[in-house]
């Protein structure tokens, strides 16, 4: 009678034991399946998904940009698309409706952080207006990734790399470039002539620093010559010089709005002492072809300079209306952020990547170093 108790009390013990196996595989086995869903389909719930993709080995990145209205950013877009793709991470790609809006952008890094992204891709309209969010992200131990103009003011060690253009340099390449084709202008000149430089903003570390390359170069170029420089037209880049040779006229809208600037190029293309204008980023450079619409100058008595690519600059420069253009290379901006915050995300050191720039004509932007960069 023993011996029959004893060997029911096993059974008894093994299929309690069997059945407390089967009952601690069934969550996880759950998880991992709802994870699989969450990657392949849009939520809602986009705290969730984040959390049951770290649970699945999966990684979420968070990419703010300065916006969607140009096809420049939908060229980055495609650059992390392909980037996250081939390194089998999740992207969500946001950005506010126009580079003026501020308050959107800050709404948007916000949310990045309700997230809980592995990572954050940031190109700030604003580092004052988003400091909260970058606090936070800090503080939370998400690393953030800054592209296109970066996040310049941060604080100390708030940003883990940077993937962009060196965009003084590549104003300074626009002004070494424009200078060899007005430089017999400048030269034969018995008054003064004027240089319009057409910047989106005052604010944007890209624009910005595109518009100080330019005129910083184009100063120095100058006056290498002999010849004498007043920079005039904002408070930013102000530095008057009576009787000068040349005039640098610098215009900014008060708001970024394509009428605005394409108001900016026909103020500075019905001065009689004009000779050149140049568009420091793809708004600009096309409220310059807009601008010119009725008046016909560009290609003619005004040399037309742009920055950036897109469908209208390019057939400019294809028909010499535009003398050239610097073009940055977005698609690879969009696949660096990625790759330098999934590196980032998993601890691995990071450092900034100088994405480059091209300066083409009409001559070599079928060029095989060129024509990928010319996004439509």
């Amino acid at each position: 009678m023993k011996k029959k108790l004893l060997s029911v009390l096993m059974c008894a013990t093994m299929v309690s034991a069997l059945v407390a196996g089967c009952g601690s595989k069934a969550p996880a086995e759950s998880t991992t399946d709802q994870s699989k869903t969450d990657t392949t389909t849009e939520t809602t719930d986009k705290t969730d998904t984040a959390t049951t993709d770290t649970a699945s080995g999966d990684m979420s990145i968070y990419i703010v940009s300065k916006g969607f209205q140009h096809q420049y950013w939908q060229a980055v877009l495609k650059g992390a698309e392909e980037a996250a793709k081939e390194l089998g991470v999740t992207i969500d790609f946001k950005g506010p409706d126009t580079e003026s809006d501020i308050a959107q952008q800050v709404q948007m890094l916000n949310n990045a952080l309700n997230n809980k992204p592995a990572a954050i891709g940031l190109a700030a309209l604003d580092t004052e207006a988003c400091l909260e969010g970058i606090t936070k992200a800090q503080q939370a131990g998400i690393p953030i990734i800054g592209f296109d103009s970066g996040v310049p003011g941060a604080p100390e060690g708030a940003i883990a790399a940077n993937a962009a253009t060196d965009n003084y340099a590549a104003g300074e390449l626009a002004a070494d470039e424009t200078y060899k084709i007005i430089k017999e202008k400048i030269d034969s000149a018995t008054s003064t002539v004027r240089i319009g430089v057409m910047n989106q903003d005052a604010t944007s570390e890209s624009i910005t620093s595109r518009g100080s390359g330019f005129i910083d170069k184009m100063k120095s170029l100058i006056e290498a010559d002999g010849k004498t420089v007043s920079i005039e037209g904002h408070d930013k880049w102000t530095n008057k010089v009576d009787g000068a040779n040349v005039i640098i006229d610098v215009a900014v809208p008060a708001q970024v709005t394509a009428e605005l600037s394409s108001i900016d190029a026909q103020n500075l293309l019905n001065k009689a002492d004009t000779i050149c204008i140049y568009g420091s980023n793809q708004h600009s450079g096309e409220g310059l072809i807009t601008g010119d619409a009725n008046l016909n100058k560009l290609g003619t008595s005004v040399v037309g300079v742009a920055f950036d690519s897109g469908e209208l600059i390019k057939s400019a420069v294809k028909s010499g209306k535009l003398a050239g253009a610097v073009t940055q290379d977005p698609v690879a901006i969009g696949r660096n952020v990625v790759e330098l915050a999934v590196k980032a995300a998993k601890g691995e050191s990071v450092s900034n990547v100088d994405t480059g720039c091209k300066w083409y004509t009409a001559d070599n932007m079928e060029d095989a170093d060129i024509a990928p960069n010319l996004y439509d």
